[in-house]
Protein backbone atom coordinates (compact mmCIF):
# COMPACT_ATOMS: atom_id res chain seq x y z
CA UNK A 1 0.00 0.00 0.00
CA UNK A 2 1.26 3.73 -0.87
CA UNK A 3 2.15 5.97 1.56
CA UNK A 4 -0.90 8.50 -0.14
CA UNK A 5 -3.33 5.46 -0.13
CA UNK A 6 -2.78 5.33 3.78
CA UNK A 7 -3.01 8.78 4.35
CA UNK A 8 -6.23 9.06 2.35
CA UNK A 9 -7.56 5.83 4.43
CA UNK A 10 -7.44 7.69 8.12
CA UNK A 11 -10.42 9.12 9.50
CA UNK A 12 -10.44 12.72 8.98
CA UNK A 13 -9.50 14.98 11.66
CA UNK A 14 -12.72 15.56 13.66
CA UNK A 15 -11.43 18.00 16.44
CA UNK A 16 -8.06 20.42 16.50
CA UNK A 17 -6.59 21.62 19.64
CA UNK A 18 -4.62 24.69 20.08
CA UNK A 19 -2.18 26.99 22.11
CA UNK A 20 -1.58 29.74 21.27
CA UNK A 21 1.13 30.76 22.45
CA UNK A 22 3.81 33.83 21.42
CA UNK A 23 1.90 37.07 21.34
CA UNK A 24 4.13 38.81 23.88
CA UNK A 25 7.36 37.91 21.77
CA UNK A 26 5.93 38.19 18.09
CA UNK A 27 5.80 41.96 19.58
CA UNK A 28 8.50 42.62 21.45
CA UNK A 29 10.41 40.96 18.35
CA UNK A 30 9.23 44.38 16.49
CA UNK A 31 9.45 46.30 19.21
CA UNK A 32 5.92 46.74 20.12
CA UNK A 33 3.34 46.77 23.17
CA UNK A 34 2.35 43.66 24.17
CA UNK A 35 -1.02 44.41 23.16
CA UNK A 36 -0.37 44.90 19.77
CA UNK A 37 0.98 41.13 19.62
CA UNK A 38 -2.53 40.02 21.07
CA UNK A 39 -4.36 42.47 18.45
CA UNK A 40 -2.92 40.17 15.88
CA UNK A 41 -3.17 37.18 17.62
CA UNK A 42 -6.70 37.50 17.43
CA UNK A 43 -6.11 37.99 13.36
CA UNK A 44 -5.22 34.89 13.58
CA UNK A 45 -8.21 32.96 15.15
CA UNK A 46 -10.27 34.59 12.72
CA UNK A 47 -8.02 33.38 10.04
CA UNK A 48 -7.38 29.54 11.58
CA UNK A 49 -11.43 29.72 11.95
CA UNK A 50 -11.83 30.43 8.53
CA UNK A 51 -9.32 27.46 7.65
CA UNK A 52 -11.04 24.89 9.80
CA UNK A 53 -14.42 25.64 8.49
CA UNK A 54 -12.67 24.90 4.34
CA UNK A 55 -10.91 21.73 5.68
CA UNK A 56 -14.45 20.13 7.29
CA UNK A 57 -12.98 20.27 11.26
CA UNK A 58 -16.12 20.23 12.94
CA UNK A 59 -14.11 20.94 16.67
CA UNK A 60 -11.63 23.89 17.52
CA UNK A 61 -10.18 24.45 20.77
CA UNK A 62 -8.35 27.38 21.64
CA UNK A 63 -6.79 28.26 24.72
CA UNK A 64 -7.25 31.72 24.83
CA UNK A 65 -6.78 32.45 28.80
CA UNK A 66 -5.52 29.98 31.60
CA UNK A 67 -6.02 29.97 35.06
CA UNK A 68 -2.51 30.84 35.33
CA UNK A 69 -2.56 33.86 33.21
CA UNK A 70 -5.08 35.83 36.31
CA UNK A 71 -1.02 36.20 37.33
CA UNK A 72 -0.23 38.69 34.89
CA UNK A 73 -0.36 42.44 35.24
CA UNK A 74 -3.83 44.19 35.72
CA UNK A 75 -3.81 45.95 32.98
CA UNK A 76 -2.49 43.32 30.29
CA UNK A 77 -5.45 41.26 31.59
CA UNK A 78 -8.02 43.88 31.27
CA UNK A 79 -6.62 44.50 27.48
CA UNK A 80 -7.36 40.97 26.56
CA UNK A 81 -11.08 40.61 28.08
CA UNK A 82 -11.32 43.52 25.93
CA UNK A 83 -10.26 41.95 22.97
CA UNK A 84 -12.30 38.85 23.65
CA UNK A 85 -15.31 41.61 23.70
CA UNK A 86 -14.32 43.04 20.81
CA UNK A 87 -13.71 39.63 18.82
CA UNK A 88 -17.73 38.55 20.14
CA UNK A 89 -19.04 41.46 18.97
CA UNK A 90 -17.32 41.31 15.69
CA UNK A 91 -17.60 37.89 14.44
CA UNK A 92 -21.49 37.71 15.84
CA UNK A 93 -23.39 37.73 12.21
CA UNK A 94 -20.18 36.08 10.92
CA UNK A 95 -20.47 32.97 13.31
CA UNK A 96 -24.42 32.90 12.67
CA UNK A 97 -24.17 33.01 8.57
CA UNK A 98 -21.31 30.21 8.79
CA UNK A 99 -23.28 27.83 11.49
CA UNK A 100 -20.14 28.24 13.94
CA UNK A 101 -21.47 27.62 17.07
CA UNK A 102 -19.26 29.01 20.60
CA UNK A 103 -18.71 27.28 23.57
CA UNK A 104 -16.37 28.19 26.36
CA UNK A 105 -14.83 25.90 28.47
CA UNK A 106 -12.91 26.75 32.18
CA UNK A 107 -13.62 28.59 35.80
CA UNK A 108 -16.08 31.28 33.98
CA UNK A 109 -17.35 32.49 37.83
CA UNK A 110 -13.63 34.62 37.63
CA UNK A 111 -14.18 36.46 35.18
CA UNK A 112 -16.40 39.43 34.87
CA UNK A 113 -20.07 40.00 34.68
CA UNK A 114 -19.73 41.59 31.30
CA UNK A 115 -17.34 39.09 29.88
CA UNK A 116 -19.68 36.42 31.19
CA UNK A 117 -22.90 37.95 30.00
CA UNK A 118 -21.34 38.32 26.63
CA UNK A 119 -20.11 34.82 26.33
CA UNK A 120 -23.42 33.39 27.65
CA UNK A 121 -25.54 35.53 25.07
CA UNK A 122 -22.96 34.67 22.10
CA UNK A 123 -23.47 30.51 22.98
CA UNK A 124 -26.95 31.08 23.07
CA UNK A 125 -27.49 32.55 19.90
CA UNK A 126 -25.13 30.52 18.19
CA UNK A 127 -26.09 27.28 19.53
CA UNK A 128 -27.82 25.91 16.31
CA UNK A 129 -24.53 26.61 14.66
CA UNK A 130 -23.45 22.81 12.42
CA UNK A 131 -20.25 23.52 10.78
CA UNK A 132 -17.75 24.13 13.71
CA UNK A 133 -17.82 24.34 17.15
CA UNK A 134 -15.63 27.04 18.30
CA UNK A 135 -14.74 26.32 22.10
CA UNK A 136 -12.60 28.64 23.82
CA UNK A 137 -10.87 27.91 27.13
CA UNK A 138 -11.43 31.03 29.15
CA UNK A 139 -9.94 31.03 32.93
CA UNK A 140 -8.94 27.46 31.85
CA UNK A 141 -6.61 25.20 33.49
CA UNK A 142 -6.54 20.87 32.73
CA UNK A 143 -5.84 20.31 36.82
CA UNK A 144 -8.43 22.64 38.12
CA UNK A 145 -11.60 21.37 35.28
CA UNK A 146 -9.93 17.91 36.28
CA UNK A 147 -10.71 18.71 40.52
CA UNK A 148 -13.99 19.98 39.52
CA UNK A 149 -15.14 17.06 38.07
CA UNK A 150 -14.20 15.61 40.58
CA UNK A 151 -15.84 17.11 43.09
CA UNK A 152 -19.05 16.70 40.86
CA UNK A 153 -18.78 13.22 41.08
CA UNK A 154 -18.33 13.14 44.42
CA UNK A 155 -21.32 15.08 45.47
CA UNK A 156 -23.58 12.86 43.12
CA UNK A 157 -22.27 10.06 45.03
CA UNK A 158 -22.82 11.59 48.34
CA UNK A 159 -26.27 12.53 47.02
CA UNK A 160 -27.05 8.91 46.10
CA UNK A 161 -27.36 9.54 42.48
CA UNK A 162 -24.02 7.80 41.53
CA UNK A 163 -22.75 4.27 42.35
CA UNK A 164 -19.43 4.95 42.44
CA UNK A 165 -18.60 1.31 41.39
CA UNK A 166 -19.86 1.93 38.67
CA UNK A 167 -17.59 5.08 37.58
CA UNK A 168 -15.18 4.62 34.74
CA UNK A 169 -13.11 6.78 32.29
CA UNK A 170 -16.26 6.75 29.89
CA UNK A 171 -18.34 8.49 32.53
CA UNK A 172 -16.36 10.47 34.15
CA UNK A 173 -15.06 12.10 31.23
CA UNK A 174 -18.92 13.62 30.96
CA UNK A 175 -18.21 15.49 33.97
CA UNK A 176 -15.41 17.13 32.43
CA UNK A 177 -16.20 20.60 30.83
CA UNK A 178 -15.93 19.00 27.42
CA UNK A 179 -18.47 16.33 28.86
CA UNK A 180 -20.28 16.59 25.27
CA UNK A 181 -17.56 17.03 23.21
CA UNK A 182 -15.11 14.05 21.32
CA UNK A 183 -11.43 14.25 22.30
CA UNK A 184 -9.09 16.58 20.57
CA UNK A 185 -6.79 14.71 17.48
CA UNK A 186 -4.13 17.24 17.25
CA UNK A 187 -2.60 19.76 19.64
CA UNK A 188 -0.86 22.13 17.90
CA UNK A 189 1.23 24.65 20.40
CA UNK A 190 3.22 27.49 18.63
CA UNK A 191 6.27 29.91 19.78
CA UNK A 192 8.97 26.91 20.11
CA UNK A 193 7.61 25.70 23.76
CA UNK A 194 7.36 21.97 23.95
CA UNK A 195 4.84 21.14 26.40
CA UNK A 196 1.25 21.40 26.75
CA UNK A 197 1.07 23.62 29.72
CA UNK A 198 -2.30 22.24 31.78
CA UNK A 199 -4.41 22.23 28.57
CA UNK A 200 -7.00 19.14 28.33
CA UNK A 201 -4.81 16.77 30.03
CA UNK A 202 -7.30 14.23 30.43
CA UNK A 203 -8.90 14.42 26.77
CA UNK A 204 -5.78 14.70 25.14
CA UNK A 205 -4.33 11.53 26.84
CA UNK A 206 -4.04 10.14 22.84
CA UNK A 207 -3.80 13.33 20.75
CA UNK A 208 -1.12 13.67 18.29
CA UNK A 209 1.24 16.63 19.24
CA UNK A 210 2.72 19.18 16.83
CA UNK A 211 5.71 21.63 17.90
CA UNK A 212 6.39 24.56 16.21
CA UNK A 213 8.79 27.96 16.53
CA UNK A 214 6.36 29.90 14.68
CA UNK A 215 4.68 32.50 17.07
CA UNK A 216 0.57 32.56 17.14
CA UNK A 217 0.45 35.97 15.16
CA UNK A 218 2.33 34.70 12.37
CA UNK A 219 0.78 31.29 12.45
CA UNK A 220 -1.41 31.25 9.17
CA UNK A 221 -3.28 28.87 6.28
CA UNK A 222 0.19 28.10 5.30
CA UNK A 223 1.34 26.68 8.33
CA UNK A 224 -2.14 24.89 9.65
CA UNK A 225 -1.79 23.17 6.52
CA UNK A 226 2.21 21.93 7.38
CA UNK A 227 0.67 20.84 10.93
CA UNK A 228 -2.22 18.82 9.11
CA UNK A 229 0.27 17.06 6.51
CA UNK A 230 2.12 16.05 9.32
CA UNK A 231 -0.61 14.66 10.90
CA UNK A 232 -1.81 12.65 8.26
CA UNK A 233 1.78 11.31 8.18
CA UNK A 234 1.06 9.46 11.81
CA UNK A 235 -0.05 6.25 12.85
CA UNK A 236 -2.04 6.28 15.29
CA UNK A 237 -2.30 3.01 17.74
CA UNK A 238 -4.15 3.93 20.47
CA UNK A 239 -1.92 1.05 22.51
CA UNK A 240 -2.12 -1.32 19.42
CA UNK A 241 -0.03 -2.89 17.81
CA UNK A 242 0.45 -1.73 14.44
CA UNK A 243 -1.39 -5.42 12.88
CA UNK A 244 -4.46 -4.97 15.37
CA UNK A 245 -4.78 -1.22 14.05
CA UNK A 246 -4.61 -2.53 10.32
CA UNK A 247 -6.99 -5.41 11.57
CA UNK A 248 -4.81 -8.34 10.16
Amino acid sequence: MSELTEITQKPPLEHLAIIMDGNGRWAKQRELPRIAGHQQGVEAVTQIVDECVRHGIRFLSLFAFSSENWGRPRQEVDALMGLLLQYLSSQRQKMLAEGIRLRVIGDLSRLSEPVQAALADAERETSQGQTLTLILALSYGGRDEIMRATKKVAQQALDGHLDINQLDNRSFSTFLDTGDLPEPDLMIRTSGEVRISNFLLWQAAYAELYFTDVFWPDFDAVELQKALDDYLRRKRRFGLTDDQVKGE
